[in-house]
């Protein structure tokens, strides 16, 4: 695919936030809710704690995650319906699927690129959609998370790639800066709207199609 005199080889799409609305944030917040707590202090104290715990990289098992966050926060409830509450909000977009399968028709490879944990695979079993993609880098399995740079200059070795040829889709800002750093190509994900019209510029004949009415 090009874009002015470069190509493009691979998009690589963030999944919460991006391919999917944001599950992990929203379950927390509705966990936070519940229990009285602050939502904005609770969600932040989690996601520091799931790096701090290993839990996210793969390095711990959930189990040690919830029992770090309840000792931080006081929080109160079990395991399994603290997950659930998390892969209930978890609802994979059908538009960025139709976009996905839109760039492989026209020969762009396509993969997803998440700081995810082992909900990633149990979120797949519920909605099968790894078929969809060339590849899957989750920092669960890879065993670094998007917060280390040099995660960007791994992938691109494995993806006997350039830098230049990679676009990145993420709702992370921080993210998005990192990913530039190290010389890909890189789109902040806000909204439906602004994506549309960053992805379009990218790639016209793959424009998302949204129906009138």
């Amino acid at each position: 695919m090009k874009r002015g005199d470069s190509e493009i080889d691979i998009v690589l799409f963030d999944f919460g936030g991006v391919l999917a609305e944001e599950g992990f944030k929203q379950g927390l917040a509705a966990i936070a809710k519940a229990n009285g707590l602050d939502e904005d202090g609770f969600v932040k104290t989690a996601h520091d704690t799931i790096y701090a715990t290993g839990y996210v990289l793969g390095k711990a098992p959930e189990r040690v995650f919830w029992s770090a966050l309840r000792q931080k926060t006081g929080v109160r409830g079990d395991d399994d319906a603290f997950r659930q509450e998390i892969l209930s909000r978890f609802t994979v977009r059908d538009w960025m699927l139709d976009l996905v399968k839109a760039l492989k028709t026209r020969g762009v490879r396509v993969g997803i690129l998440s700081d995810q944990t082992d909900l990633l695979d149990r979120l797949d079993k519920r909605y099968h959609f790894f078929r969809f993609f060339d590849c899957i880098f989750n920092s669960y399995h890879v065993g670094k998370g998007k917060r280390d740079p040099s995660l960007f200059h791994d992938i691109v070795e494995e993806l006997k790639t350039r830098p230049e040829r990679v676009l990145f889709i993420d709702d992370d800002l921080g993210n998005v800066e990192r990913a530039r750093q190290q010389g890909w190509r890189a789109v902040h994900y806000v909204d439906r709207d602004g994506f549309e019209k960053d992805i379009g510029d990218i790639f016209p004949a793959a424009r998302p199609y949204r129906p009138s009415g």
